[in-house]
């Protein structure tokens, strides 16, 4: 069988240029070829071939003419029987997981980015040559591409069984740290690149050993034949640490992960913060998605097609409920405790509450608006959308606890749908089913009202019921206010004002610098700079009208304001004496 051969070559890193040399060996008569608009996992449309440049094409010593039918699209006519070959650069400067980088430190890139599709020959097996990087004899390569003539270092030719693998398969160059394990018999890679000397993968490595167990055990058992009904054979981690970043994107047996290198655990102290929970949740959420997105698909993704948008109105099932299990894993796995994990549970629940979109925007519509609302935020999306990453987590924990209460539990209805969709999409229906069939009754109630609707969900109720104490816990000044700012070297920039609060009452607004503040109605209490919003208490006494004295567009007003009384979130704590239950199994 004829394949399609891609040679990429990290060729100026100065510059941030790969080279590509694209070979068809039997080309079409007249031959397409095209390069993604967007990127499975993140759904926004990012028009990759903007940093495509210099496209030429020949066969043999004759050169083909290229016919460039859109932004993405070029058209040639060929020789038939001779072999096609493209060549062409990419500038690669975008430091994310999402697209492709190269620098004298470190080379990365996903193949929607570099890899120009060969219309009418996807199916076709596709093969990567990666040469090594001169004058960078101590790079090494890391993908999760399978090898077919490598040297130590990676470098060599690897395979892809059609277009959608090779594209699915992100690769790393560089001198990154590196260290293995298995998980159920399952081996697993685990590269970083950035991490400082202190950095201690020891831990990194036991801590994500645990993560991967749990989620292979979640789905496929606890028995010994676990691993072997896991839809991967192997695993690759790719974790990019640096001064300021966050983020994952999920591979069909890899993720690219990106955090602050700060948050990474350090052989110097035993302890860790909150960034590195937060990390091991992003790796965890990244993992489940080998199930959930990557093999359980919703319908529009049983076949991507690389050139529009691909809608679905469930991805506050395949992000949501991810969202929902990352934290849930870590518990399980006993990285974390109750506390913890309540804790971390409760921040997305103030999210949720602190997001007055919730009450325009149902979460299956977020899902539907992605691409044009989610991945496009700006000082309106806190009014107008909802996130179905936090309120998808929270109608999984919703359905969770709401099982509970008669003797079941999401975890049989994921497995079973597991069971049932895994050949196929899944469809909303498909969960229904799947809910009916554990349980003996219908759940569509529940869905309208928690999915469908813009109904705020039954989580007091709900959690009270698994003996959760919920107490109130004291709102910040930014939270009375309704207020999104930024504070740097003494300045209150205003970043959003949230529907219907104090702050919008007042007349703020997104681009304001808030200056100052006369205290008191009519400014009895003397007049103050302000340099951070925090100080707003000490400086106010028991007063609670003021007068914010802003700049916009360099004009200076004077904004009466009434600060309210003091709002609440929620603090969810466990009983000390409560059996062990949920969240622990």
């Amino acid at each position: 069988m004829t394949t399609l051969h891609y040679r990429i070559e990290a060729s100026d890193l100065h510059a941030h240029l790969f080279q590509v040399t694209l070979t068809v060996a039997q080309p079409a008569a007249e031959q397409t070829v095209s390069l993604p608009v967007w990127i499975p996992g993140s759904y926004l449309v990012r028009e990759f071939s903007k940093n495509l440049q210099n496209l030429r094409a020949q066969q043999g010593r004759r050169k083909v003419n290229l016919t460039q039918r859109d932004k993405c699209t070029w058209v040639m006519v060929c020789k038939r029987g001779e072999a096609l070959v493209l060549s062409y650069q990419v500038y690669a400067f975008d430091n994310s997981v999402r697209t492709a980088w190269l620098d004298s430190q470190r080379g990365f890139f996903n193949g929607t980015s570099l890899c120009l599709r060969v219309h009418g020959q996807e199916q076709l097996p596709h093969q990567l040559q990666l040469p090594p990087v001169k004058g960078h004899a101590d790079w090494q390569v890391a993908t999760s591409l399978q090898p077919v003539k490598t040297d130590p270092k990676g470098f060599g030719l690897y395979q892809a069984s059609d277009y959608d693998e090779l594209v699915d398969c992100p690769v790393e160059l560089g001198t990154f740290w590196s260290g293995s394990f298995t998980a159920c018999g399952i081996p697993h890679r685990f590269v970083a690149a950035g991490a400082l000397p202190s950095f201690d993968g020891k831990r990194l490595l036991a801590d994500t050993q645990k993560i991967c167990e749990a989620a292979i055990r979640f789905w496929h058992g606890k028995g010994p034949q676990a691993g072997k009904k896991a839809p991967h054979r192997h695993y690759l981690f790719m974790l990019n640490a640096v001064h300021d970043g966050y983020g994952g994107l999920e591979h069909r047996n890899s993720t690219a992960l990106i955090c602050n290198r700060a948050d990474l655990p350090r052989q110097t102290s035993p302890r860790t913060g909150e960034g590195y929970t937060t990390l091991l949740g992003l790796i965890s959420h990244e993992y489940f998605h080998t199930w959930n997105v990557k093999q359980l698909r919703p319908d529009a993704f049983a076949r991507y097609d690389y050139t529009q948008e691909n809608y679905t109105q469930l991805l506050w099932f395949f992000e949501g409920f991810t969202s929902y299990y990352d934290d849930l894993l870590l518990r399980r796995a006993e990285l974390i405790n109750d506390a913890t994990y309540l804790k971390l549970l409760g921040k997305t629940i103030a999210q949720v509450q602190q997001t007055p979109g919730r009450h325009v925007q149902s979460v299956a519509q977020a899902s539907l608006d992605a691409w044009v609302k989610y991945y496009r935020q700006d000082e309106n999306t806190v009014n107008a959308t909802v996130s179905y990453y936090t309120k998808g987590s929270l109608v999984a924990l919703c359905l969770d606890l709401k099982l509970r209460q008669e003797h079941h539990s999401l975890d049989a209805v994921m497995r079973g749908l597991w069971k049932r969709c895994q050949a196929g999409p899944v469809l909303e229906q498909d969960l229904l089913d799947e809910l009916q069939a554990l349980t003996g009754r219908n759940w569509q109630t529940e869905i309208h009202d928690w999915v469908h609707s813009t109904h705020d969900l039954p989580l007091r109720e709900l959690l009270s019921g698994q003996g959760v104490k919920i107490s109130a816990e004291i709102a910040t000044m930014s939270q009375r206010l309704g207020l999104r700012v930024s504070e740097a070297g003494s300045i209150v920039q205003i970043r959003g004002v949230l529907r219907g609060s104090a702050a919008e009452a007042a007349g703020l607004a997104a681009g304001d610098e808030w200056l100052g503040l006369e205290v008191g109605a009519k400014g009895q209490g003397g007049s103050w700079r302000l340099g951070k919003l925090d100080d707003l208490p000490a400086l106010l006494g028991q007063e609670h009208k003021l007068t914010a004295l802003v700049s916009r567009d360099k004009r200076l007003l004077r904004l009466p304001l009434q600060v309210p009384a003091q709002a609440s979130g929620w603090t969810l704590a466990m009983p000390a004496d409560r059996k062990k239950g949920w969240p622990a199994a």
